[in-house]
């Protein structure tokens, strides 16, 4: 097979996957049988991990549902880390986990490599995590990015990902004096007031922004994934009231790919996009580095006015976020003057903790060491590995279930849940469609635990991300585990 450096072989068809997504949410779910949720349960999660229930316990007095970030969450209570290695998490009670959550994403390398936490454990002797003042690595870092990804001529380092869509929208309006941002129905680009819409399932607009007044959202709109026609209905519209000043991609498709886009309507996205008037903005906040080292940009041959990054720019350290792009964009943050001394506006944008030493120190050497390993390839070739041998369980135990990849980003969608979508032309079908969804991601809580009890950790049940610690002999053990589970699966026993 031919990778040549990037993650995937051969692109995956979005269609042909779409249309089983559309089949399964139209099946009965099938989860895993009540029996055997029970025994995992009393048999793994209480008698095997006490010290976790006790900690999570303690925990909920002073954090909100006990823990600090929205990943930890898991049925029937999180699990305490203690040791990350390689391809494997070890808990507070001593049991360890083929890591397939890898931190959401950023640690394609596998967890804790020496060749990243030397030099920050060197920075940190020498210099401390933080001065507030420039840093020589800061430079290198954005040199390294600038090397890597055509389109980045400059580059800014953020605290997140949010902080870097925030950022980018300000830049879009500043630099085309447009006000309408667009982006993919199911798109995540932080959670940002202005971001927050269209999350998780298509058309839901603010219905899943809870805090979010809706009058924030006046210029933000979503089209629907995939369809170039609806993205350019509303390109027209913008026309007659204040423009569009950005598109916003997912470039595999709104949630990591979880709903799938072509190369075509990629390509034909970005087109639109500029015939109107608008900056291209692509997300690689995941596939940056890992889809390839020019991203998923460099797999798709799109040249993007601005870029996204997150996860692995600080090589799974904190302050993991940043924007790159075009020249003429990127003056919009400098000190108010283009590369000819032109005055340009000033896009508002700080951060205190913004491109620290050990952010930098971190993220300089993992995007050295993925170049130097290649990286990106071989956690892609585990990940087909992986994605084929579900499909075939998947066969073998009759399931509805759904398996695909992008490369190292993988998906194991057993109930849809985020594959439904709101149609406003119909609004009496909203509610039973929130309660569906509702229903279906219980289910996913419920399979993801399964999951864990046999040393599998996921993001959400459903996504899976490889590295390149992983080895074709560990990948298989995954399976062996996958199996466990998938022969106790069934229709949903109510």
């Amino acid at each position: 097979m031919a990778y040549n450096g990037f993650a995937i072989d051969e692109y995956l068809d979005a269609a042909a996957v779409t249309r089983r997504l559309d089949e399964l949410i139209q099946k009965p779910v099938y989860s895993i049988r009540r029996k055997q949720l029970r025994a995992y349960v009393q048999d793994y999660f209480e008698a095997k991990c006490p010290q976790s229930k006790a900690m999570i316990a303690q925990a909920k007095g002073v954090i909100p549902g006990g823990v600090q970030h929205n990943l930890a969450f898991n049925y029937p209570f999180p699990i305490v880390i203690t040791k990350a290695e390689g391809a494997k998490l070890y808990d507070l009670d001593g049991n360890w986990y083929y890591d397939l959550l890898q931190a959401g994403g950023p640690t394609i390398l596998g967890s804790n490599v020496p060749a990243v936490r030397e030099p920050v454990i060197e920075l940190l002797n020498t210099c401390g995590p933080s001065t507030g003042l420039f840093h020589e690595y800061e430079y290198k870092l954005a040199k390294k990015i600038s090397d890597l990804v055509p389109s980045v001529e400059m580059f800014r380092m953020l605290g997140s990902g949010t902080e870097a869509c925030m950022c980018a929208v300000r830049i879009a309006r500043l630099k085309t004096g447009h006000k309408n941002i667009l982006k993919m129905g199911g798109a995540y680009h932080g959670w940002s007031d202005q971001l927050a819409y269209g999350i998780r399932v298509p058309g839901t607009k603010g219905l899943l922004s809870k805090g979010v007044p809706g009058f924030v959202f006046q210029h933000t709109q979503e089209f629907f994934p995939g369809d170039l026609e609806d993205l350019e209905r509303k390109l027209k519209a913008n026309r007659l009231n204040g423009g569009t000043a950005a598109v916003f991609l997912e470039p595999v498709g709104p949630e990591s790919g979880t709903r799938p886009v072509s190369r075509e309507f990629v390509r034909g996205a970005a087109k639109l996009a500029r015939d109107y008037g608008a900056l291209v903005v692509f997300d690689e906040v995941v596939t940056g580095f890992r889809i390839g080292l020019s991203g998923a940009q460099g797999f798709f041959g799109v040249d993007p006015d601005l870029t996204i990054f997150g996860k692995i720019i600080a090589g799974g350290y904190p302050g993991a976020g940043g924007i790159g792009g075009h020249a003429d964009c990127m003056a919009h943050l400098g000190a108010g003057l283009d590369s000819s001394g032109k005055k340009v506006p000033k896009a508002m944008c700080g951060g205190t903790m913004a491109a620290t030493p050990i952010s930098c120190v971190a993220g300089y050497y993992a995007l050295c060491e993925i170049e130097r390993t290649n990286a990106c390839e071989v956690a892609g070739r585990m990940g087909d590995r992986l994605t084929q041998g579900l499909q075939k369980l998947i066969q073998q135990y009759k399931l509805p279930f759904v398996a695909f990849n992008q490369g190292s980003i993988c998906h194991l969608d057993s109930v849809g849940t985020m594959h439904f979508a709101i149609n406003w032309k119909k609004p009496w079908t909203i509610p039973q469609i929130l309660k569906e969804t509702g229903i279906r991601q219980k289910e996913m809580e419920h399979m993801g635990a399964a999951y864990m009890a046999e040393g599998i950790v996921t993001l959400a049940g459903s996504r899976l991300y490889t590295s390149a610690a992983y080895t074709e002999e560990m990948i298989d053990d995954v399976l062996s585990r996958f199996e466990r589970v998938f022969a106790n699966c069934g229709p949903l026993e109510v």
